[in-house]
């Protein structure tokens, strides 16, 4: 859909444009978006099963770039969509009717596709926080919670997996710590008996 050039341009890697070649470049850019989404009915119309099943199969290094280009398509068209004369959440239960059709080999398979966005507002990150780092843990609700490890989890200083050994370290010298004062107070409460 793009060219190497248009990349470049909107990545911001080449810049020696004047403002009228901008505008050009920037139409071109558009008219190529406004081909390739006409394209997709030629795609789903005509382009083979096995082909499109390779299309989504990419080799296991490029499948990360390629699941989050799925979902910046998906984003990009609910952007686009909105205000549009058809309501995205049409489309897209559309889409999924047709591809469902297109699976069962008939016209008349039906499928029910419910698709919610339930907005829950903007979360101050800096509130949680300083909730956190208060440890006024039941002062935080499940949307901040839920808000919050989705925007921890998009960082690359945060590893799911790394989390999971420090708090299971963290576990592991808590019950130590219990184990421990448990033995210190039995001991405690035997020379007071004896």
């Amino acid at each position: 859909m793009l060219t190497p050039t248009d990349r470049d341009f909107l990545l911001g890697r080449k810049t020696d444009y004047t403002e009228h070649s901008k505008k050009q470049k920037r139409n071109r850019i558009r008219r190529r978006v406004q081909n390739a989404i006409l394209d997709f009915s030629l795609l789903f119309g005509s382009l083979e099963d096995r082909d499109r099943n390779t299309v989504f199969d990419p080799d296991d290094d490029e499948r990360e770039a390629f699941t989050e280009g799925i979902t910046d398509m998906l984003a990009f068209l609910h952007l686009g969509t909105m205000g549009y004369s058809t309501p995205f959440e049409d489309m897209l239960s559309e889409g999924v009717g047709r591809a469902e059709q297109h699976l069962a080999g008939s016209s008349y398979r039906m499928v029910d596709v419910e698709f919610n966005v339930d907005s829950v507002g903007c979360i101050d990150t800096g509130e949680v926080i300083e909730k956190i780092e208060n440890e006024e843990f039941a002062q935080i609700t499940d949307e901040e919670l839920r808000a919050f490890v989705r925007l921890l989890s998009m960082t690359d200083e945060f590893s799911p997996a790394e989390a999971q050994e420090r708090i299971e370290d963290s576990v592991d010298e808590y019950v130590i710590a219990v184990d421990e004062s448990t033995a210190a107070r039995e001991e405690a409460v035997e020379e007071l008996t004896d």
